[in-house]
């Protein structure tokens, strides 16, 4: 498969195979699994920025500390755009199922309430969730320029992350009155952003390669940010002991996955 066949591949099933994913769980109404998946999401994110995009783009950098520095930016930068509220919005997206009825635990960082609203909230939740898929688009694309493998891990982080994410913008839409196959229907058309970052960002970064490493140390930087900020915080709202075990060996098994697929996808 050529590289721009791994990017469309990608992308479409980060974006729709993980929106009708979502769709199927929430249907299903099974809270647990919300948590569950945001703990092994915060390892899987975790592990690729460290394991796998971190470490790949330190190899092809003369400049570690332009590159470090690129990292801090971006997480600086990514504080600055969630307090601009779309992207916090988006990222908080599951704290709002959590108030729902049959999503009584919380797993996001802070309390939001929202009545039926004539799908404000809902409109708010697909500009926001529109441009998070976009920006995932362009990583993956970035990560599968510079190589295979490595834009196996990347997706693969992404996926992880996007169910659960998917997740909560789907109750909300369904809370803000959205039928449910309106709800689905417009998840799915915000998730193809996520192929349109892609295309655009192969198109764009074919012909100036020099741009890649500073991309893959923001996509690095997006993944550190979203999981200790907005992921990690929410999973101490469970302190009991057997729900602390149940996240640690989540997320542990989230870094093993990536560093299993990892292993594998060099070994081609």
């Amino acid at each position: 498969m050529s590289t721009l066949g791994y990017i469309v591949t990608a992308t479409l099933i980060g974006g729709v195979a993980s929106a009708l994913a979502a769709a199927l769980i929430s249907l299903a109404a099974r809270k647990e699994w919300v948590g569950s998946l945001v703990s092994f999401a915060v390892g899987t994110m975790l592990g690729a920025a460290f394991l796998e995009i971190l470490p790949h783009a330190f190899e092809q950098s003369t400049n570690f500390q332009g590159l470090a520095a690129t990292v801090l930016a971006g997480i600086c930068g990514f504080f600055l755009l969630e307090k601009l509220v779309i992207w916090r919005h988006h990222h908080h997206s599951i704290d709002e199922a959590a108030e729902l009825p049959g999503h009584a635990e919380q797993v996001g960082g802070h309390h939001h309430h929202h009545a039926h609203d004539g799908g404000r909230s809902g409109l708010l939740i697909l500009v926001g969730d529109s441009f998070h898929n976009f920006v995932d688009g362009v990583l993956i694309a970035a990560a599968f320029l510079e190589s295979i493998p490595l834009g196996i891990v990347t997706s693969t982080a992404v996926i992880a992350h996007e169910i659960p994410q998917e997740v909560g913008d789907f109750v909300i839409l369904l809370h803000s009155g959205y039928t449910r196959r309106r709800a689905l229907l417009v998840n799915l058309a915000s998730s193809l952003a996520m192929l349109v970052g892609g295309l655009i960002a192969y198109v764009a970064l074919n012909g100036i390669r020099e741009w890649l490493n500073p991309i893959l140390a923001i996509a690095a930087a997006s993944m550190i940010y979203i999981a200790v900020a907005d992921l990690i915080p929410g999973l101490h709202k469970r302190h009991e002991l057997r729900a602390t075990a149940l996240q640690v060996s989540l997320i542990a098994l989230g870094v093993l996955m990536i560093w299993g697929v990892g292993l594998i996808t060099r070994g081609r």
